[in-house]
């Protein structure tokens, strides 16, 4: 057990362990041991606002860190220092919390815009660190739950849904009909011949084949691209994702146009194995006309007429030199990637009459995550029953992918056939 008083910010960080191994509550080694063992959760429980003395289970955060995603354990810190910060604001006690103090937090937040699937998030985080700590969870009281029940009640659970990066539109247009407004296939073709237009096309082509999301997507390496009975085709590896925190596998088919698109992309940038998607580095130099310079040298005692002669520096042609990371792109930098990808082909025409301000509307909605509800909405007008989608996409609830189609449904469903035959 690693024992703190928490009281007043009594225990700040790797300081807190000194103080204490000072005090003798704790011995050196155990201090640094402790240190080494513990991520920076604890730390971040050591700054919060307790009540009482509070008792950090070393082998039970130990325990947590191992079962959970890094991405996991980042936004509970993210989301217990948001809700300490506001404690300490309105001098209210962090740990434990009373229900008062949790519903009040949630009101707060609600009042500042964020939706429902938010604070059911921030709930859910103030209930896991009680948990954790082996304090009485508030936020399983009659009152915190009927307070979220009434800011749901108020501004509704839809969430925003992520704008669709669908490949052509209907699919019976995919292969005849040239490429029209913002789509996949349009935005493949308006990548450049460039390392980081190889990279894009790739990176595009890949997350609408496959509907990763952006951590998935990042992860991808060479060794787990496999051989399909297609010779043309091949598999995808999926060794863990969101919803397999315990890395029991999945298969994604990659496209013979993606599989192209990774050959080239590997073959330009040296890519053997490890992570795929890699950053790229670009460093651009101007053109430089020759010029005439004259030469450092010379000494004591030595012929300087060499200085009259001056020597002709040739011009050099503007270039770019590129250069590739060793490590996987961050899985932040996706969504970006999208709308740079989208921007530069508005520029070269691609989307045809679009307007400046239409494109920054579209823009707004893109999102790393709208090729998997681009891929899902095609798999949807293409025929596809609801298994076959959660299959595709791996999901292991019917309620996203049906969410996803919920706009496509009113309109290619009975009624918006009907009335489109009616004009």
């Amino acid at each position: 057990m690693l024992t703190t008083n928490l009281r007043d910010g009594y225990a700040q960080g790797v300081d807190g362990l000194v103080s204490l191994a000072a005090n003798g509550d704790l011995d050196e080694r155990s201090a640094v041991a402790a240190a080494a063992a513990l991520d920076d959760l604890p730390w971040a429980i050591t700054k919060m606002r307790a009540g009482e003395r509070i008792v950090l289970n070393q082998a039970l955060f130990a325990a947590y860190r191992a079962a959970s995603s890094p991405h996991s354990i980042r936004a509970l810190k993210s989301d217990l220092e948001a809700f300490d910060l506001w404690c300490r604001k309105h001098e209210r006690i962090t740990l434990p919390a009373s229900p008062e103090t949790v519903a009040d937090y949630l009101d707060h937040r609600a009042g500042q815009g964020a939706k429902p699937a938010s604070l059911g998030r921030y709930k859910a985080s103030v209930a896991k660190i009680h948990q954790l700590l082996d304090l009485k969870d508030p936020t399983q009281t009659l009152l915190v739950k009927l307070r979220l029940a009434a800011i749901r009640r108020t501004m509704g659970t839809a969430q925003k849904q992520a704008r669709p990066l669908r490949f052509k539109g209907p699919v019976r247009d995919v292969v005849r009909d040239p490429p029209r407004g913002l789509n996949v296939r349009a935005l493949l073709e308006s990548c450049p011949d460039d390392l980081p237009g190889l990279r894009d096309h790739a990176l595009l082509s890949t997350a609408y084949d496959t509907g990763l999301r952006a951590s998935e997507l990042v992860a991808v390496c060479v060794e787990h691209i496999v051989e399909a009975i297609d010779p043309d085709a091949r598999l995808l590896q999926i060794p863990r994702s969101k919803g397999d925190q315990e890395g029991e596998g999945a298969t994604a088919f990659l496209s013979p146009r993606s599989v192209r698109a990774i050959l080239t992309w590997q073959e330009a940038s040296g890519i053997a194995s490890g992570p795929v998607f890699r950053r790229v580095n670009v460093r651009r130099f101007k053109a430089r006309p020759a010029v005439r310079v004259y030469p450092a040298g010379g000494g004591a005692g030595r012929d300087l007429s060499y200085m009259r002669r001056p020597v002709l520096k040739p011009a050099r042609p503007a270039f770019v030199e590129y250069d590739v990371g060793e490590g996987a792109l961050h899985p932040g930098s996706i969504g970006p990637i999208y709308r740079a990808i989208i921007q530069r082909a508005f520029k070269s025409g691609f989307f045809g009459d679009l307007t400046a301000e239409d494109l920054a509307q579209l823009l707004e909605g893109v999102s790393a995550h709208s090729t998997r509800v681009g891929l899902n909405q095609d798999l949807f007008t293409s025929g596809e029953d609801l298994a076959g989608i959660m299959d595709a996409l791996r999901w292991k609830s019917p309620r996203m992918p049906l969410a996803y189609n919920r706009n496509l449904a009113a309109e290619q469903g009975a009624a918006g056939r009907l009335l489109t035959k009616l004009e």
